[in-house]
């Protein structure tokens, strides 16, 4: 096959490797180098004899994400900050037909990202490969060094750990919409009680500011709905810049005054009530991210 054909084969799949990298690494960027790393090793072998292509790149980008993890693990000498989020994805809220709303809804939150952080490289694999894009699991074992039934156990018990620990939000983006207008009107009216009223009790507050941000801004892990309020009303004076935007497949929000982004922040609402909210602003992160004028949506 010439290099032509198979760059275009490769193309095909650039889409799902790239969600499979984000899932793992939690990082556009990361996630762009490692399915970019697939690429030569695509070239040092015949591509006529795989059979399945697209699973073939999945466990190829899934093992040199299984390295950067086991890498990034080796370097941490502490377990991951309490104020990590991880890079949001970005859409615009408007013009979204029925169809991309669907593939939005079916988007990994941030909230759940930040669970797989917690999880061991070899766990957090096998449960993204077969929970999220179901890679039977004798392909993901010679990945991971173990056998079938090994790895179906690394999935199980990470599945545990997900599922106590990542919040469940409702699906429905129009009942999201209203809930987080209304705190932007709170936000905006100074509001306290209103603003606590939108606030599961024990609603918890991520801000990833980066190392460099010292002060008010600075980086904070903060739960409780009248702390969270009191939290959001210190930055009222941002809410006019705020719009709201597609964060990881849910209604969230993106401040940028004068066009300059400040922050990204994904929520998890339930029953009409925000329960979870992370914020990035992180500017050196914010800066690498995918440019969004949303200047013109009102929210």
């Amino acid at each position: 096959m010439d290099t032509e054909l198979l760059a275009g084969r490769f193309q095909e799949h650039r889409g799902q490797l790239r969600a499979v990298a984000y899932r793992m690494l939690g990082s556009l960027t990361e996630a762009d180098d490692a399915v970019q790393e697939a690429w030569p090793k695509l070239g040092r072998t015949d591509p006529d004899e795989i059979g399945n292509l697209g699973g073939w790149l999945t466990t190829v980008v899934g093992r040199v994400c299984l390295d950067m993890l086991r890498s990034r693990t080796a370097r941490r000498e502490q377990p991951i900050d309490e104020t990590f989020v991880p890079d949001p994805v970005i859409r615009p809220l408007t013009g979204i037909d029925p169809e991309q709303e669907a593939l939005e809804a079916d988007s990994v939150g941030l909230a759940l990202l930040i669970v797989l952080e917690t999880l061991e490289p070899a766990e957090r694999l096998a449960f993204v490969l077969h929970d999220l894009f179901a890679i039977p699991f004798d392909d993901i074992a010679p990945v991971v060094e173990r056998s079938a039934a090994a790895t179906r156990r690394l999935a199980s018990r990470a599945r545990r750990r997900v599922r106590g620990a990542a919040p469940s939000p409702d699906p429905d983006l129009g009942r999201q919409r209203q809930v987080l207008d209304a705190f932007l009107a709170a936000s905006r009216g100074g509001d306290f009680e209103a603003l606590v009223a939108l606030l599961h009790p024990d609603v918890v507050l991520r801000v990833d500011s980066g190392a460099l941000v010292r002060g008010a801004a600075a980086s904070k892990a903060l739960r409780g709905a009248r702390t969270v309020a009191e939290q959001a009303l210190t930055f009222r004076q941002f809410a006019d810049a705020a719009r709201l935007a597609l964060v990881n497949g849910t209604v969230g929000m993106v401040t940028a005054p004068e066009g300059r982004p400040l922050s990204v922040m994904a929520v998890t609402v339930a029953d009409g009530r925000i329960t979870g909210m992370y914020v990035l602003a992180d500017p050196e992160r914010l800066g690498r991210l995918d440019q969004l004028d949303l200047t013109a949506d009102e929210g």
